[in-house]
């Protein structure tokens, strides 16, 4: 061999090997801009430790204070640590996810490029968490337990629009005992808002979990009901909020927070409606 191509080689191989070194060592905080770009700035990574491959980081909404410029509010509690397997260079992807502070297990991704699963899973924490997406979040005040659960989703790219995705799987929120400091009735009640996904279109259903009785302490002193859609990004929601028996006046401030009064079958309720 000669002394030219011996020389090529030790350059290449030196090259490799810290190209090799670059990849395993790639810091966690090159997943920032990921998720501010996939979530159009809506939540951020902070505080980000470990490796791309194997590293851990707090997740916030973006909040800009006039001494401290851009700061980051946390949205779920502890840290989300993250395995990520190098096969993704090669179109494999196997990632898990914990967060022994709000899941019920670890969560376990699983595909290619184009098409990955999920296990199910459940992140649980306190309401008054999502004071920190803003209004109307932020003038409820909101009190009690939030719990995100799904089945096994499946998720891949969208055949008809590049930049779509598409879900098939079941996932659903539940409010647990909200209360709020704009209702003197502790709890109001609680609820689940059920999604069915079918590729980009999700049929949602809004219910109230245990119903209110006079001879019992009331559980569930504000009722909701209403279905709608969401497609392509696009929400379409209709329904009603009333009071429980008895409960007229004491929920009367939170009640005309919530819509217009309206009587529908002889009933004095307030129209839940969203579009966008």
């Amino acid at each position: 061999m000669s002394n030219f191509h011996r020389t090529f080689c030790w350059i290449g191989a030196a090259l490799l090997s810290m190209l090799i070194t670059t990849m395993v060592f790639l810091p966690a905080a090159w997943l920032a801009p990921l998720m501010e770009r996939t979530t159009a700035g809506r939540f951020v990574l902070g505080d980000t430790q470990g490796t791309l491959w194997s590293g851990s980081a707090v997740i916030g909404v973006p909040m800009h204070d006039a001494a401290d410029g851009n700061t980051i509010m946390p949205l779920i509690p502890g840290r989300m640590v993250w395995r990520f397997s190098p096969g993704v260079l090669f179109g494999r992807i196997a990632m898990s996810i914990d967060n022994s502070l709000v899941l019920s297990q670890p969560i376990h991704v699983r595909g290619n490029w184009r098409a990955w699963g999920i296990t199910a899973a459940s992140l649980s924490m306190p309401a008054r968490q999502l004071v920190a997406l803003g209004a109307p979040w932020n003038t409820l005040q909101p009190s009690g337990q939030i719990t995100f659960s799904w089945q096994p989703l499946h998720i891949a790219k969208a055949e008809r629009d590049p930049n779509g995705m598409d879900i098939n799987g079941e996932m659903s929120v539940e409010l647990a005992a909200l209360a709020s400091p704009l209702s003197q009735v502790k709890p109001l009640g609680s609820y689940r808002l059920q999604f069915s996904w079918e590729r980009q279109h999700a049929a949602l259903t809004l219910t109230t979990l245990d119903s209110f009785t006079a001879a019992t302490a009331p559980s569930n002193a504000m009722l909701l009901e209403g279905k709608g859609t969401l497609e392509n990004g696009h929400l379409q929601f209709a329904g009603t909020a009333q009071a429980a028996e008895g409960q007229e006046n004491k929920l009367a401030g939170v009640l005309s927070f919530l819509g217009q009064p309206s009587r529908i079958n002889g009933k004095n309720v307030i129209e839940l409606a969203f579009k966008s």
